[in-house]
């Protein structure tokens, strides 16, 4: 459960997030995290695995909302 391992190192991780490219780059990291994790539980069905889905989007709702924010001024 290396996968496993990799998104609860995401999710702890402080979010210091100070360029456009810093954000884009964890979004696009969280994405592949989620995609990979959503695979695994199509085949698992465990549901640990889809409460940790739900808060990496929440995350990835976050990054993508303040990546919004700097592109639009």
């Amino acid at each position: 459960m290396e996968l496993v391992q990799k998104a609860l190192e995401f999710e702890q991780r402080k979010m210091v997030l100070k360029s456009t490219n810093d954000r884009i780059l964890a979004s696009r990291e969280v994405k592949l995290l989620i995609l990979s994790l959503n695979e695994v539980y199509k085949e698992t069905k465990n549901p640990e695995l889809m409460d940790l889905m739900k808060r990496l989007t929440v995350i990835k709702q976050k990054i993508e909302k303040r990546l919004k924010l700097r592109i639009t001024i």
